[in-house]
């Protein structure tokens, strides 16, 4: 890995009307002469490239990424296609150029230039403006086999709310969003359908602190919570918010909004025509899946140390460290009292899943170490689900497992500045020494009063 060092942005301000132009995104692998093979199809093709830019793919170091802006004119962009899906890795061809702003990469600054070879990564909450639009894939991209994907209204739906969450800046209010009454249905069958599982299957941490969500934020059949609502009430509760994001981020990015106590929500809603099946995250799968237990000061710990063990991590170890938030967070089930239960949002929020979770399922004891190695299944159920007696013992398992990423420093959050303290110079550690001292102190004259009463 090479010291830190930025690409430009992708796409600035003013390149965001380019009349007759269409972008077009792709993945080489790193190898001498891969390029200029996919640029001769474009020449093969009549078609002119007026802008290209690379960065290393969010898939491994083994792979670049290329945004490519090119004429519409004269270019048969059909043909064009066809031949680049026979030589390149996850093509997209993209409808408005505009779009491509979910690519930007961040300026660099002076706070940029950094002494340790590791990558680029948030110092304070603010710095999440400038990764929070890197969208692996926004929602109006729908693949061929998405329930959405012949519905022009849909889609139309789907760039407003892509839209909103590429001009959110942190501090400013979350959007508040009408949702049209076929959403509110769709969201009304969802919250039917899972209410009846929940009393059995899920912990107690998310039965004690949706009633609470249902109380402050609206949750009910006829209501879709606004995320402004649910992100102040998590504030109150355990310090969390929640910041609007247009489609799937990189795992790096994504764990990066946690060490900061943000977490990146969707607010658009699945097709209504499969309102218990999504092949994405969406505002369903979000407010009930993941709200409930980032209400819990342990739960929301345990997540923000994942997200602080990332930053500044090599690829392969975010990877590792995103697969076990996957099957913690995600798919994850606990023990109570000898029973199974479950507190993984992506099995909260499915009605199918939920229900096979806990009836023919192979579950494992949950350890870093194995279950970093275990294969994420997107479309299907898993082939494994991994157990933990508690998130307090989970969270000192992970503890132990982020002790074995190589970085030339320790980080710890402040939580007065929202930001990120590199613990690499003895100022900066006596400090953070001093209140933990003064924390201490506090504890244990609260203990003392304890054994006076």
């Amino acid at each position: 890995m090479t010291r830190i060092k930025r690409l430009p942005k992708l796409m600035s301000e003013e390149h965001l009307d380019f009349g007759n132009s269409r972008y077009i995104i792709f993945s080489l692998k790193d190898e001498i002469g891969g390029l200029a093979k996919a640029l001769k199809l474009f020449q093969d093709n009549n078609v002119n490239v007026i802008h290209i830019e690379s960065r290393r793919s969010p898939k491994g170091s083994h792979m670049c990424e290329f945004f490519s802006e090119v004429e519409v004119e004269n270019s048969d962009l059909g043909k064009l296609a066809a031949a680049l899906k026979e030589e390149v890795e996850n093509f997209q061809l993209g409808e408005e150029t505009a779009s491509a702003t979910r690519l930007a990469m961040p300026e660099p600054t002076a706070e940029d230039v950094c002494e340790y070879s590791v990558p680029w990564f948030p110092r304070k909450i603010s710095d999440l403006d400038r990764s929070s639009n890197r969208v692996l894939m926004v929602g109006i991209e729908l693949h061929t086999d998405h329930p959405g994907f012949q519905d022009e209204t849909y889609k139309e739906r789907r760039k407003y709310f892509a839209n909103l969450a590429f001009n959110y800046k942190h501090g400013k209010p979350i959007p508040r969003i009408e949702y049209t009454k076929e959403e509110i249905k769709t969201w009304g069958i969802i919250l039917g359908e899972l209410s009846s599982l929940y009393p059995k299957m899920a912990c107690k941490e998310f039965l004690q602190n949706l009633p609470l969500l249902e109380k402050y934020c609206g949750y009910r059949k006829d209501n879709i919570p606004q995320l402004e609502d649910v992100s102040e009430f998590l504030r109150e509760r355990t310090g969390f918010t929640l910041r609007p994001v247009a489609g799937y981020l990189s795992a790096r990015d994504f764990l990066a909004g946690l060490a900061f106590r943000v977490f990146h929500c969707t607010q658009y809603i699945r097709h209504h025509s499969t309102p218990l099946y999504t092949p994405e995250p969406d505002c369903c799968h979000e407010l009930l899946g993941h709200m409930p237990l980032l209400a819990e000061p342990t739960f929301a710990q345990f997540s923000q140390e994942i997200g602080l063990a990332s930053l500044g991590a090599s690829d392969e170890e975010v990877e590792k460290l995103a697969t076990c938030y996957f099957f913690t967070v995600e798919f994850g089930l606990c023990k109570e009292n000898g029973e199974m239960k479950v507190y993984g949002a992506g099995l909260l929020s499915s009605v199918a899943e939920l229900k096979h979770a806990l009836t023919d399922a192979e579950v494992h004891p949950f350890d870093p170490k194995t279950t970093c190695q275990q294969e994420c299944m997107i479309t299907e159920y898993q082939k494994a689900y991994y157990s933990t007696n508690s998130f307090e013992s989970a969270k000192n398992q992970m503890r132990d497992f982020a002790k074995n990423i190589k970085r030339p420093f320790e980080l710890r959050y402040n939580p007065y500045t929202q930001s990120v303290d590199v613990l690499d110079n003895e100022e900066l550690i006596a400090l953070a020494v001093s209140e933990i001292k003064g924390d201490l102190a506090k504890i244990c004259a609260a203990l003392e009063r304890l054994k006076e009463a």
